[in-house]
């Protein structure tokens, strides 16, 4: 018995050694294809249990239009905000949703719909991803100019350059997170970056933080990744040929994510395991 128990500790302790982490699955709940085209983007707002969805013209630059759709797939509103341009990224501060557009930040209020603001980003070519800290400071990604913005008090400054093909962002634990290019970064108030995991097969395109710790990565070509807090990377999905996987939303609550598929119009829901 002895001998047997301390077997299983030194094996136990092995597997700690080596790193090992659990592994984890997604499975579909469902799938919205009525009226969703090219869908960029989606947002989960616990609240008032809504997903946000931003739909951009076809070759990425036409009006496009906020829909608001249910966590059970259900669609409440197609034209919830029109007359866009092409909108991207998202995030809710208090009662405001920030959109990246193209070249501006889009502030709506998420009850009325109505625009609040409009503000050009200076220099901006191709506004991506949004995110927002615990303060209401708003952070925007530029991928074309390797670029993040910042806004702050009304006003728009670059916040940092050089970060290659940055796409997704989320604010996370007093950190920014970013997808620069085939690297997740975290970087800190002192703009001091820390690489957390490479070698994604294409640029990272959303990043979501779910629970248990950890993060779901998505590349726009058709691969959905797990990355752990130590930078392991698990590939959950590879449909690359098949649809897009794009900015995905998620819902803490039922550990579900979102994904837009962009060119094949529809939005699927993925039960984490």
């Amino acid at each position: 018995m002895i001998r047997s128990s301390l077997l299983l500790l030194a094996a136990f302790l092995i597997v700690l050694s080596e790193g090992y982490s659990q592994q984890i699955t997604i499975g579909k709940v469902w799938e919205v294809t009525e009226g969703i085209h090219v869908p960029e983007s989606v947002l989960y707002h616990a609240p008032n249990n809504k997903l946000y969805v931003s739909l951009i013209g076809k070759d990425g630059t036409d009006k496009g239009e906020i829909a608001i759709i249910r966590p059970d797939g259900q669609i409440e509103n197609l034209h919830w905000v029109t007359g866009l341009n092409a909108p991207k990224g998202m995030a809710i501060y208090k009662d405001l949703l920030y959109i990246a557009d193209v070249t501006k930040v889009i502030t709506v209020d998420i009850y009325t719909g109505n625009m609040v603001d409009e503000l050009t980003v200076p220099e901006a070519t191709f506004l991506n991803d949004v995110t927002v800290d615990d303060n209401g400071v708003v952070y925007i990604s530029d991928t074309r100019e390797n670029k993040i913005f910042q806004l702050k008090n009304g006003k728009i400054s670059l916040y940092m350059k050089n970060v290659p093909s940055v796409n997704g962002l989320k604010y996370h634990k007093g950190m920014l997170l970013a997808l620069a290019g085939k690297e997740l970064w975290a970087i800190d108030a002192q703009k001091q970056v820390k690489v957390i995991a490479k070698g994604f097969e294409h640029g990272g395109d959303g990043i979501e933080p779910i629970n248990g710790g950890g993060f779901i990565v998505t590349c726009w070509p058709g691969l959905v990744y797990f990355v752990s807090e130590k930078g392991e990377i698990q590939k959950l999905q590879d449909v690359q040929g098949k649809m897009n996987t794009a900015d995905l939303g998620y819902n803490p609550k039922e550990n579900i994510i979102y994904i837009p598929t962009f060119n094949s119009n529809s939005i699927i829901a993925y039960k984490i395991n």
